[in-house]
C-alpha cells in the first residue's frame, strides 16, 4: 500500500519502466535550499523521502532503493558544492540506475548546464526520470524536449527569484535601510539607529588612527607607530556566544587598509562596494571573486547619512594618497630608502613620463633617466641627468621656500609633538582605567560567591589574581612609557626652537637628519619637477611645480661625457684655435677660457694647464706649441702618439698605458718633452681600433710587433715576449 501521507498522488501508468529499468537502481534525491528550508519546510521534506513508496509500487525491492540526501540545504545553482548530485551522476555513467525520482526538477539541478549533461548521461544509458507529472524517457524526442523546457523553466525560476530579491535589497539600500556588517567605532541599536561605538577607547584608537595616516602620509607608517605604542584596535564580535562583545585585537595592514578605505567613517552610506566578478571567482568558492569599487561607483551612496569620524574631503585624501604610495608608473610612490631626494617627482618634459633613479654602486652617487621608450618600444634613453647637481638645486629652492614659514613650521612641528604626546597619554589612562575595572569586577565577583562553594570560588580567585596581575604589569608600562617621553615644552625649549630655525640649511645637512626626513619635506611643497635637456647638450630647463598651484622656471648645467654635447663648442675651438696661433701659453689659455665662461665637460671646475693640452691634442693644435714634434724625427709608419690617437679615436692615456705597458711598438724621446713615438701602419690601426673595441684589451704577444721589427730596440717588448 502507497503511504499517502507521505506521498502525494502519482500517475500509476509506468508504461515506460521495463525489466531492464526494473533491474537496476532507483535512486530518490533529496535536496532543500537552504538549512532554514529544511528546519521550517518539513512537509516538503516528508513529500521527497515519500518517494521511496513511489518506487516500490512500481516494483523495485526495498534493497534496491537508494536514498541520496547529502545536498540537504545546499544550492542547485550549481554542482560544484553537491556531492549527492556528483554521486548521482556517476551512478548513472556505471550504469547502475534504471530511475530517478524528484518532486521536480528544480531539486535535481537549476543550472542548465548541469540539467541537459545529466540528460545526456541519462540517454545514453537509458535511465528514466520521473517527477510529479509522470515518467520520461531521455531517449525520446518529445520527453527530452519536455525535460529541456522544465530544465529551462527551473533555471528561470531561479533567475526570477534572485532578481525580485536583489530588487528589494537595492530599494531597501537606497533608503538607506539594508543592513550590513559596520565597522570597528560603530554599533547599530536594535531600532537599526547606527552610532558611534559607545566605549570611549574604541573611538580614540579610530581618530588616532586618521590622524597619525595625515601626519605620516602612509599605512605601513601608522602600523608601525601602533605597534611601537602597543595600541590595539577594539573590534565587537559578529559571530558566535560572544556576539556583540568587544575584543581588542593586534593592528595588521589588511584591516588598517580596509579601514581607512572605508566611507562609513566619513558618514557615508555605501552599498555595493564589493561585487562578484565570475572571471575572477574560485572553483568550490562561492563566495571569492569579488571586485572592491571606488565610492562613486557603488551602487548606492549616501553622503550625511551616519555620524562620521572625518570630512568627506578628508576620506577622499586618504584613498589618493593610498594610491600616490603604491609603485607604479603613473604613481610617486611612498618615501622609499636612498640617497635620491626627487624620486617619483620628476617627469620627462619630451614624453611626460616619470623618470627612475640608477644608483652608481653602493654609493651615493646616483642618476635620474627617462627609459620608458627604451624599456617598451627599444628606442634610446630619452634623457639622462646626474642626480647629485640636480637634488642640490631644488634643495636650494627648497630651503629658500621654507624660509620665510620656518619660525612658524618649528612652533607648529612643537604643537603637533605636545598633542600626539596627549593622545598617548590618554590612550594609557583609559587602558589603565579598563584594566582596574576588570580587576575590581573579578573581585566583586569573587566576594559575592558563597563560601561553601569553593569550586567556583578557586575559579573566580584565579581569575582575580589574573587581572590584577595584568594590572600590575599595566601599571608598570606605563611608568617606563613617562620615563622614556619628554616632557612639555618650556619657554626656554621654545625659544630655542625660534634660534635653531632660523638655521635651516644647517638642520637639513645636520647628520640626525635622513635622506627620508629630507625626501618628506620636499613632497610637502613640490608637486614634481619637469625636466627637459635641450638635444644632446649640457643645457637643462627645469620647472619647479608647487603644491599652491605656482611654479619655479630654472636652468641648469648638466656634467657631459664629450667636448661635441658642449652647446658652446664651436665657440670654444674658435678661441683656442686663436689663442695658440697667437702664442699663448697653456696657463694664459686656461685662464682666458675660464674668464670668457667655457669649461671643460664631465667635471664642474674649470680649465687648467692639463685640460687645455687634452682639448689641443684632440683638435690637433699640439705640434704647433712645441717645436719639437717634427715629422724628420719619424719613420716610415711612425706616429706621434697624440696623432694617432687622435687619428683613432682613442684616449691618448690609454695609448699612453699601452706603450708603458709594452702592448704597442713604440719609442721614447730622450730629450724634453720626452714625448712616445708609436709604430703603427694600417694593418696595426686596425688591430689597435679592435682592442680598443673589445671588452679585455688584451691581444695575444706575438701581435704586438710587425714582422720586421729589431727586437733589440724595443726592450719592453722583449721583458713581454720572455
Amino acid at each position: 500500500m502507497t503511504d499517502k501521507t507521505h506521498s502525494p498522488e502519482w500517475p500509476l501508468n509506468a508504461e515506460k519502466l521495463t525489466p531492464e529499468h526494473l533491474g537496476r537502481l532507483a535512486i530518490v534525491y533529496v535536496r532543500q535550499s537552504t538549512l532554514q528550508q529544511v528546519v521550517d519546510h518539513q512537509e516538503s521534506t516528508r513529500i521527497q523521502y515519500g518517494l521511496v513508496n513511489r518506487a516500490a509500487a512500481w516494483g523495485w525491492s526495498a534493497d534496491r532503493i537508494v536514498v541520496i540526501d547529502e545536498d540537504q540545504g545546499k544550492s542547485g545553482a550549481s554542482a560544484e558544492a553537491r556531492s549527492g548530485f556528483q554521486r548521482l551522476v556517476t551512478e548513472v555513467g556505471l550504469n547502475h540506475v534504471g530511475l530517478i525520482l524528484g518532486v521536480d526538477m528544480s531539486r535535481l539541478a537549476r543550472c542548465s548546464k548541469d540539467w541537459h549533461q545529466l540528460l545526456e548521461i541519462c540517454a545514453l544509458f537509458g535511465t528514466a526520470i520521473a517527477d510529479l507529472d509522470g515518467i520520461y524517457n531521455p531517449s525520446d524526442y518529445n520527453d527530452r524536449l519536455l525535460l529541456g523546457l522544465k530544465g529551462t523553466m527551473s533555471e528561470a525560476e531561479l533567475h526570477l527569484i534572485k532578481q525580485r530579491m536583489m530588487q528589494g535589497r537595492l530599494s531597501k539600500a537606497r533608503r538607506g535601510e539594508l543592513g550590513f556588517p559596520l565597522p570597528s567605532g560603530y554599533v547599530r541599536h536594535p531600532s537599526g539607529e547606527v552610532t558611534f561605538d559607545p566605549d570611549e577607547q574604541v573611538q580614540q584608537v579610530i581618530r588616532l588612527m586618521f590622524r597619525k595616516f595625515e601626519q605620516l602620509g602612509s599605512l605601513n607608517g601608522v602600523l608601525n607607530n601602533f605597534i611601537e605604542h602597543d595600541i590595539r584596535l577594539g573590534m565587537r564580535s559578529r559571530r558566535g556566544n560572544n556576539k556583540g562583545e568587544l575584543e581588542w585585537r593586534r593592528p595588521n595592514r589588511a584591516t588598517l587598509s580596509c579601514l581607512l578605505k572605508n566611507p562609513t567613517y566619513a558618514g557615508a552610506y555605501a552599498y555595493g562596494r564589493r561585487q562578484r566578478d565570475p572571471r575572477r571567482q574560485k572553483s568550490g568558492h562561492p563566495a571569492s571573486g569579488r571586485k572592491a569599487f571606488q565610492p562613486p561607483d557603488c551602487a548606492v551612496l549616501i553622503k550625511d547619512h551616519w555620524p562620521a569620524y572625518i570630512s568627506w574631503q578628508q576620506y577622499e585624501w586618504n584613498l589618493a594618497q593610498l594610491r600616490s604610495n603604491q609603485s607604479r608608473a603613473n604613481q610617486r610612490g611612498s618615501v622609499r630608502h636612498g640617497s635620491a631626494l626627487l624620486a617619483g617627482l620628476l617627469h620627462c618634459g619630451k614624453c611626460g613620463r616619470r623618470l627612475s633613479v640608477n644608483y652608481l654602486g653602493r654609493g651615493p652617487y646616483h642618476s635620474y633617466l627617462c627609459c620608458y621608450l627604451s624599456v617598451h618600444y627599444g628606442e634610446s634613453v630619452c634623457q639622462r641627468i646626474g642626480g647629485n647637481a640636480l637634488d642640490q638645486l631644488v634643495t636650494q629652492q627648497v630651503l629658500m621656500a621654507l624660509q620665510p614659514a620656518a619660525l612658524d613650521l618649528s612652533l607648529s612641528a612643537a604643537a603637533n609633538l605636545e598633542q600626539e604626546q596627549r593622545e598617548l597619554e590618554r590612550w594609557w589612562q583609559t587602558r589603565l582605567e579598563r584594566a582596574e575595572f576588570e580587576a575590581q569586577r573579578a573581585a566583586r565577583h569573587y566576594q559575592l560567591v558563597e563560601p561553601e562553594n569553593r569550586l567556583v570560588a578557586r575559579q573566580l580567585a584565579h581569575e582575580w589574581e589574573e587581572k590584577l596581575l595584568t594590572q600590575k604589569q599595566l601599571s608598570e608600562e606605563y611608568d617606563r612609557y613617562v620615563h622614556q617621553q619628554t616632557q612639555s615644552l618650556t619657554d626656554s625649549a621654545r625659544q630655542a626652537i625660534r634660534q635653531l630655525a632660523t638655521d635651516i640649511p644647517a638642520l637639513w645637512s645636520a647628520p640626525t637628519t635622513t635622506d627620508a626626513q629630507r625626501k618628506e619635506i620636499i613632497r610637502q611643497v613640490i608637486d614634481r619637477v619637469v625636466i627637459e635637456v635641450e638635444g644632446n647638450s649640457e643645457r637643462v630647463q627645469l620647472s619647479i611645480e608647487w603644491m599652491g598651484g605656482s611654479s619655479t622656471p630654472l636652468s641648469m648645467t648638466r656634467q657631459v661625457f664629450k667636448y661635441e654635447q658642449l652647446s658652446f663648442y664651436p665657440q670654444l675651438c674658435q678661441k683656442l684655435r686663436e689663442l695658440v696661433a697667437a702664442g699663448v701659453d697653456r696657463e694664459t689659455i686656461a685662464k682666458q677660457l675660464t674668464q670668457a665662461g667655457y669649461h671643460p665637460p664631465k667635471q664642474t671646475q674649470q680649465f687648467n694647464r692639463m685640460s687645455v693640452r687634452r682639448l689641443m691634442d684632440k683638435l690637433g693644435l699640439a705640434q704647433c706649441s712645441s717645436s719639437i714634434h717634427s715629422d724628420e724625427k719619424l719613420k716610415t709608419g711612425e706616429w706621434w702618439l697624440p696623432e694617432l690617437a687622435r687619428n683613432l679615436d682613442i684616449p691618448r692615456a690609454t695609448l699612453a698605458n699601452w706603450a708603458r705597458a709594452g702592448k704597442l711598438s713604440a719609442r721614447k724621446l730622450a730629450e724634453y718633452p720626452y714625448s712616445w713615438i708609436v709604430w703603427a701602419d694600417e694593418t696595426e690601426r686596425e688591430r689597435l681600433q679592435q682592442l680598443h673595441l673589445s671588452p679585455y684589451r688584451r691581444p695575444p704577444a706575438q701581435c704586438w710587433l710587425k714582422p720586421t721589427d729589431d727586437l733589440t730596440d724595443r726592450p719592453a717588448i722583449n721583458q713581454v715576449l720572455k
